[in-house]
């Protein structure tokens, strides 16, 4: 006896083999065909399938090396189907059994082979559909004719082997994480909850358009701008799950200030707000400027990796220093991946802004409350005195039992300014945030709002960005009139960083001129104790390298933010220090930030970054002829220099292609 199947099976991926929405094959109706198999015995052929526990086994068992060959035997057609799925699940295809042979022996029908597919195996056939009013909504059948299969026969008591395999196919592959994270959702249940939501959220995107409205701003913006890139994921129904895009002009800004990035996902504030997220960063002027935009349907770990390895890519796969996002298992390990060798940090503000839901009567019983918590958060340039004023507050308020505060005290490492001081975040103050993203989604989702519209308004959000940028280059105040003391220092400082910058350094200055500086050792690294008196006082220390004109402060403010320290600065003074030296200054901070050589970050290895490579000279270029075109654009007599040369320019290399 010999038949085909298309209940038995084990999918790694969502496939469904459907042209409409009724009186068609569905591989995957629900969840009820994979339970029938985890549960119980296979109602096509009598076997007992492997349960959910033996199929993750087998995908972990297996060798990096090990995969099907002709000869290699099994105990059971059970055994070989776990294996043959382990395979699937680290390759990353679906597969079921197409085909199944018994023969009847002594009176018993016994199992004698099977054959397990690629889920894209073999060609759909149609079914006559009969004539109705209803609205049948046309998919396309993911079976393309894939030849992939493994074949195994019995030929003992306990002995299947393998006697036909094919192992190539003719179609793309999912990831092998995207495979075992679908799988696992499958095996716990949750698969078909997680596809409700993910089609809700479709419909709430597309609405009736379906995704041709992104499609069409992506072509219009690659038409307008070849520097333009885009990129969109699809499931295998070849709906939308996920899209990343990015201009030349947030190229050409994340050459200068991509050292720190924030990927901000403010609609997971609201669930009314379209899934949109930016990439975004900080000027030299202390302003928001974005790197990128997302779409995110799909919020799983595999989607948010792929989020930012398309985005990265799009940067040449230069790597900032840092990374800030908000909390989120998911998104936390996607980062660990895609971004080993940066310091993840979890926004802070978005904590702050938590702890109000999560302590409302705190907040109503105690209306200083919030006020002492930002303090201690903000105010606190040492662990141990995070520690006390943390310990404090817990105390004064009676929550030490408090499991929301007990988990962030946790992660604390991963949030409070006190334990981040080794890595660079580009932030001028720490009481003051910088306006995101955020403002945007507060003042466009008053109500609901058409994508195309959306991305429309966040266009001309980000033309409104640079315009204020480019105005802040130009119009730059005299540095006199921002002086408050006689310092050459401070005069210095006026007239090489941007006003952003020099508020937080004269702020600095004036601070260390009521804290007093006393050396404690010579030599090579000269040692100081800077003290100011206070409730409680404070001490920090200051090594101070005259050859190298270098200095290394214990709050380490300078790392973190990029501007001298109050201790250094108290210091500068007592050693007579009158001008900044060069490694004191950071260029990003300064008036000059987007002349000359631009940020050194980490840089992943990859053939799209040598230096042969189209796309890296096509960004080389990219980044000159925005240069060219902000210095161009200040005068009327600089536009019509720089159209001269451009135009000279274009000519010139329209006559090499000719040639």
């Amino acid at each position: 006896m010999e038949y085909s199947s298309s209940e038995d099976e084990e999918l790694v991926e969502d496939f469904i083999d459907v042209e409409d929405d009724t009186g068609t094959e569905n591989i995957d109706q629900g969840t009820g065909a994979m339970a029938s198999q985890i549960n119980g015995v296979n109602p096509s052929d009598g076997s007992v399938p492997p349960t959910g526990n033996e199929l993750l086994m087998a995908a972990d068992v297996i060798g990096k090396n090990d995969e099907p060959h002709m000869g290699m035997e099994f105990e059971s057609d059970t055994a070989a189907r776990a294996f043959y799925n382990a395979y699937a699940l680290r390759f990353g295809f679906g597969i079921r059994v197409a085909r199944s042979r018994s023969e009847r022996r002594k009176g018993v029908e016994v199992l004698v082979m099977k054959r397990f597919v690629c889920l894209k195996e073999g060609h759909n056939k149609k079914k006559p559909v009969e004539p109705s009013n209803k609205k049948k909504r046309k998919r396309l059948s993911i079976r393309d004719g894939c030849p992939a299969m493994m074949e195994v026969v019995r030929r003992g008591p306990n002995k299947w082997v393998i006697t036909k395999l094919v192992l190539e196919h003719t179609h793309v592959i999912i990831s092998a994480d995207r495979a075992r994270e679908v799988q696992l959702r499958r095996l716990s249940g949750k698969f078909q909850e997680h596809e409700n939501q993910l089609q809700e959220v479709r419909r709430n995107v597309f609405g009736d358009t379906d995704a041709q409205g992104l499609f069409d701003y992506f072509k219009k913006m690659q038409s307008e701008n070849c520097g333009f890139f885009c990129s969109i994921q699809v499931d295998s129904k070849n709906c939308v799950s996920n899209a990343v895009w990015v201009d030349s002009r947030a190229r050409m800004a994340y050459t200068y200030f991509g050292d720190a990035v924030s990927f901000d996902t403010t609609y997971s504030q609201n669930e009314n707000m379209l899934p949109f997220a930016a990439f975004t960063g900080v000027n030299h002027h202390g302003d928001t400027v974005v790197f990128g935009c997302a779409l995110i349907l799909d919020r799983t770990e595999s989607s948010y990796g792929w989020i930012f390895e398309t985005w990265l890519a799009a940067m040449d796969k230069q790597l900032p220093f840092s990374i800030t996002t908000d909390e989120g298992k998911g998104m936390t390990a996607a980062v660990a991946k895609v971004f080993p060798q940066c310091f993840h940090r979890l926004c802070r503000w978005r904590i702050l802004s938590r702890c109000k839901k999560k302590l409302t009567d705190v907040y109503r019983r105690f209306p200083e409350f919030h006020d002492e918590l930002k303090r201690c958060i903000n105010g606190c340039d040492t662990v141990p005195v995070f520690d006390l004023f943390w310990g404090s507050i817990l105390d004064k308020y009676g929550l030490r039992d408090d499991t929301w505060l007990q988990s962030l005290y946790e992660i604390r490492h991963k949030w409070v300014p006190a334990y981040l001081t080794s890595s660079f975040f580009a932030e001028l103050s720490l009481t003051h945030r910088v306006e995101t993203v955020s403002r945007f989604h507060r003042n466009n989702f008053s109500a609901r709002v058409s994508l195309s519209t959306f991305i429309t308004r966040f266009d001309q959000y980000m033309d409104g960005l640079y315009a204020s940028e480019a105005q802040k280059d130009i119009n730059s105040l005299p540095p006199e009139h921002l002086l408050k003391t006689s310092t050459v220092l401070e005069k210095q400082a006026a007239s090489i960083y941007t006003r952003a910058a020099f508020e937080t350094f004269q702020m600095e200055l004036i601070e260390a001129l009521q804290h007093y500086a006393v050396k404690v050792q010579d030599g090579p690294y000269m040692k100081y104790y800077v003290e100011r008196d206070g409730n409680p006082p404070t001490r920090h220390t200051v090594f101070y390298n005259i050859d190298e004109k270098k200095a290394w402060c214990d709050c380490c403010r300078f790392a973190f933010s990029g501007i001298l320290c109050r201790h250094v600065l108290g210091v500068f003074i007592l050693a007579g220090v009158i001008m900044l030296p060069e490694p004191c200054i950071t260029k990003r901070w300064t008036k000059k930030a987007k002349m000359g050589q631009e940020l050194i970050r980490l840089n992943v290895e990859n053939e799209s970054g040598s230096a042969d490579s189209v796309a890296s000279r096509y960004n080389d270029l990219v980044r000159d002829a925005m240069k060219c075109a902000e210095k161009g654009a200040v005068s009327a007599g600089s536009f019509r220099v720089a159209k001269e040369v451009l135009c000279k320019a274009f000519m010139e290399i329209k006559g090499l292609r000719r040639n």
